[in-house]
Formats: structure tokens, sequence, C-alpha cells
């Protein structure tokens, strides 16, 4: 995992706007997030986690296979990312997929991997998660200097304007980036990637979107898009609440069950990091014990493809995961998109 340095308190968040520490944390269980700067794009953060991955594998990147690149926040609207990280770890002549899944997008990453290496298209997969929320936001220099500490002001009316009216989406999201290196398992011990399942639901595609840029605006960018706001996401947060406290924990039981197992035989059900307070209801319908789930949305907030990643690459650190343990995962994101996986360790 990657997150880059500039550290962003609730505090540092409430000059500017209004919003407290207790507010976010009450609502979100947030108490911190990393933002990256300007330069620290997308492909960059990713670049540097996989480099981190290849080397825990002991892999140089020219023993890939396929390159795999899940983000919400691309460098460019096109290309995707995919050949930026490939020409960022000098490789030529892989193959590289984009995926646009949003807070799914790292789980499905995780699917698409696990088909491509049992196919046998491909023997090794780097898969990669990651974003950059900060460029969503339109702070000068100076206000993202008041975020990182460096200054306490003067605060200019307009930047307290526009966090307050934009708060309860700048409050959730951090930036940071996650990896993972799949391949192929040929010793008969049962570990392994043993189930997915994937659901798509695109009645409710509304309640996560970007109203602004893309086809269906004609032009896709306007100066208009951008005095209204518009290429900031909507979230309709009581309906995604709703549905995320819904969907995950039923497919939660349906994949265990496909399996004749329940939700008492997993060691650990890692979550997407959207909102703890999600992830509190998940964990009641479900009924699993504290030590059946890890956190880490405290201290990065919602990297959106990058919180699977960053949360398994943490409980395993902190001893949570071992070897021979079940380890689910679980996700929704905007489309709405959806599912479920297990992992032998």
């Amino acid at each position: 995992m990657f997150v880059p340095e500039g550290r962003v308190t609730n505090e540092r968040l409430s000059l500017l706007m209004d919003t407290t520490d207790e507010w976010i944390r009450q609502r979100t269980g947030i108490a911190e997030r990393r933002l990256a700067r300007r330069g620290q794009s997308s492909s960059v953060l990713g670049a540097e986690a996989a480099r981190r991955a290849l080397a825990d594998a002991g892999l140089e990147p020219g023993d890939v296979d396929l390159l795999v690149f899940a983000t919400m926040t691309p460098d460019h609207y096109f290309p995707g990312n995919g050949g930026l990280l490939a020409h960022a770890l000098g490789i030529s002549g892989t193959h590289a997929i984009d995926l646009r899944m949003q807070c799914a997008g790292f789980l499905s990453g995780l699917h698409v991997a696990d088909a491509f290496i049992r196919s046998g298209s491909a023997r090794r997969v780097l898969l990669v998660g990651a974003e950059c929320h900060a460029s969503l936001f339109s702070w000068t220099d100076e206000d993202w200097a008041v975020l990182f500490g460096e200054s306490d002001g003067p605060i200019r009316p307009e930047a307290l304007a526009w966090g307050t009216q934009h708060r309860d989406r700048a409050v959730i999201f951090g930036d940071g980036a996650g990896a993972f290196v799949l391949e192929a398992h040929a010793a008969d011990d049962g570990r392994g990637f043993e189930a997915f399942l994937m659901r798509t639901d695109g009645r409710h595609w509304d309640k996560l979107y970007v109203p602004g840029g893309g086809s269906a605006s004609f032009p896709y960018f306007s100066p208009a898009m951008f005095a209204d706001n518009l290429t900031v996401p909507v979230v309709e947060g009581r309906q995604v609440y709703r549905l995320a406290t819904t969907a995950m924990p039923e497919i939660v039981r349906e994949i265990l069950s496909q399996r004749g197992l329940t939700p008492s035989d997993l060691t650990l059900l890692l979550m997407h990091q959207a909102n703890l307070r999600i992830n509190e209801a998940v964990q009641k319908s479900l009924g699993l014990s504290d030590a059946q789930v890890f956190h880490n949305i405290q201290k990065y907030g919602n990297t959106t493809a990058a919180t699977l990643p960053l949360v398994f690459h943490e409980a395993r650190e902190a001893g949570r995961i071992r070897p021979g343990d079940l380890v689910g995962f679980t996700a929704l994101g905007a489309g709405v998109h959806w599912g479920a996986a297990l992992l032998r360790a």
C-alpha cells in the first residue's frame, strides 16, 4: 500500500467548512485522511503501491503478464491508467485493463484477475486500486496549505463557502493506493480464492454519480459544469446507507451458503471502507464479533478503489490474517455494483 504524506485532520477541515471533529466522527467514524498534493495523480500513487507489492512478492515488473487498474479518478478522461502504469514500471508488450467500478473496483479487479488466471490467459496479474480525490476539490494552493497545517490563513470566504456546500463529501474522501500480485497456485493445499459473487443494479445509478462530463452532456465539458460544481460527485447518503447495509450482508450470506458455510466460519470480513457506521451495521446484521472485522477508515477515509487492498495489508501486518484463515471481502459502489469474495489465506 501507499498513501501520500499530506495528513488532514478533522480539525484542519473545520477551518475550510462549517463542521467539527465530533460531527465527522459521529457520522463517518473518520478522524483523519491523506490527501495528495498537485502532481500526485492516481497513476503516480498506484505505481508506488505496485512497486511495493512486486518487492513484497520478490518479483520484477517484467514478471507480470497482465495489469489491471481500478480507479474512478484516472489521470486523464482517456486513456485509462493501465498504460500509464505499464510505462511507469518500464513494462512494454503486456496487456492492461482499466476498470471503472468505483468503490467496487478492486473487488471486481480480483474477480477479473482470478478469471484470467484460471483460464490460463495469464499466469501472474498485478492489480492496482488507486484514487486521487483531492483533484475534485477547487481549493487554491493557499487553501491547501491550511488543510495540511502549513498555514492558519486567512481563510477565503469563497473557500469556506465551497467547503461547507460540499462538506458531506469532502469529509469522507481520502487518497491512496493498494496493489496485489496474484498468480497461479499449483499446490493442493486449499489456499487461494474460493469464490466470487458480483451483482449490478443500474436502477440506482443516480444515487452515486457525477452529473457533469460525458456524452450525455453535449459537450462533454463546459464552463457551466464547473461554475455549478457538476464535476463533483453526488452522494445520496441515506439511500447509499440503505443499499449498502442491505446488499452487502445479503451477498456475504449468499456466497457463504453456496459453500455450505455461515458467517461464523469467517475468520475475518474485510469491507469497503466507505463509512464506519455502514460497516458496523453490516457487522451487526451478520452477527460477527469484533474479532471478525477490521477497519482503518479512521486513518484514511474512503479511498474508493484503494480501500480493500489498504485494509487487507494492514490486517495482515497486524497478524489478523494467517495461513488457513477464511477471509471474506465485500464492497458496494456506484453503478450500483456490489459483491463478495472468499479467500483461503
